[in-house]
């Protein structure tokens, strides 16, 4: 029985983001739509919230990519984007 389940987690954690959040938008709509069993909303939460957590795992990974070009002296330098100092 934890075969599957690992095989699940293995397939989840291979999702890209776009994967990822279309996965997610369709187990809202089924939360939402209240046609599901108690223990059915429970997985699909369970799954959700798996999902929502893969989500922002990427979303940081990107984050720390990023890289912006600013002009200093004349010349083209690139740093890290930091979006709290941005904000300001």
């Amino acid at each position: 029985m934890s075969e599957p389940m690992e095989k699940k987690q293995e397939d989840r954690e291979a999702l890209s983001f776009e994967e990822a959040m279309e996965r997610l938008e369709r187990v809202v709509e089924r939360l939402e739509s209240g046609e599901t069993s108690l223990e059915e909303s429970i997985r699909l939460f369970e799954e959700g919230m798996r999902l929502a957590r893969l989500c922002g795992q990427q979303l940081e990974r990107a984050e720390q990519q990023v890289e912006i070009l600013l002009k200093e002296n004349g010349d083209w330098v690139k740093r890290p984007f930091r979006p709290e100092e941005d904000a300001d």
